[in-house]
């Protein structure tokens, strides 16, 4: 299991700063993975990606990149234009940086069934991922589960994505499944088991082998997620979570999103190490 960060480190110096002060700084803590935090837009040259991708080689840092907040795959006809060009370049870059996964928020259900979201939003994911297998831009986009009920983004929701378009997998973000249902129920190890078992019917067993986990400690309230939150300030049980992936063999990434990056990703190398 590869841990880092969503974004640079809060200690990344200032010089070189950027995505390249991000990676050194992570090697220096013996951490190995590197989510590029492009969440408003994808502003970057050809020119900056091949350093990015050429730095992360030397220094074995994984790469993954967090697409632009806004993309909705239920956005009217006029918003998913827009939506499909922002995740289409978070891609195009993200491949040219050495990425090899591509996060993206699916967007909000606007108080429909998931069934009949689904029926729009299986096709408009797909159309992008037919394109970029065109270009021969080899990625793996991956829908995130989302810490509210009214976004789309359940499991259930990033698996059917999954199992109906080639080269798209969940993002597993375990703190807003915790979220999500607004009671804090989902925290035990056999709860995480069972989705874990579900992801491994629906997509393969192997497909364990190459998880990618986004992981902090969460407030939430009666519609889900508040705010992020330290690891330590956290009711979710990290260690029952840990030792269903464990008992599961499972590996992948874990890629920390808490407001202390760096300090809560070895919090949990160190754990995972431990179970």
């Amino acid at each position: 299991m590869r841990f880092g960060t969503v974004g640079s480190p809060k200690s990344t110096p200032p010089k070189p700063g950027g995505s390249i002060g991000a990676i050194i700084r992570l090697a220096e803590m013996e951490l190995n993975a590197l989510e590029l935090g492009w969440v408003q837009s994808v502003r970057v040259s050809e020119e900056t990606c091949s350093v990015i991708k050429h730095k992360s080689n030397e220094l074995n840092i994984a790469i993954s990149v967090h697409a632009p907040y806004f993309i909705n795959l239920n956005g009217d006809d006029t918003e998913w234009p827009k939506s499909r060009k922002r995740l289409y370049d978070a891609a195009f870059f993200g491949f040219l940086a050495g990425a090899t996964d591509i996060i993206f928020h699916p967007g909000s259900y606007f108080g429909n069934p998931s069934a009949e979201v689904l029926k729009t939003a299986i096709p408009r994911l797909k159309s992008v991922s037919d394109e970029l297998r065109k270009n021969e831009i080899h990625v793996t986009l991956r829908p995130e589960t989302m810490g509210k009920a009214a976004m789309l983004g359940s499991v259930e929701d990033t698996l059917a994505m999954s199992r109906e378009i080639e080269n798209v997998l969940p993002c597993l973000d375990f703190a807003h499944l915790f979220a999500r249902s607004g009671d804090g129920k989902l925290n035990d190890q056999t709860s995480w088991e069972v989705i874990l078992a579900e992801y491994a019917r629906t997509l393969g067993k192997d497909s364990l082998k190459h998880l990618h986990i986004h992981l902090s400690g969460i407030e939430y309230g009666p519609k889900g997620e508040k705010n992020h939150l330290p690891a330590r300030d956290s009711e979710l049980d990290f260690s029952a979570l840990f030792k269903a992936l464990r008992k599961n063999d499972c590996d992948g990434r874990i890629l920390c999103e808490s407001p202390i990056l760096e300090e809560d990703a070895l919090y949990f190398k160190e754990l995972w190490t431990s179970i």
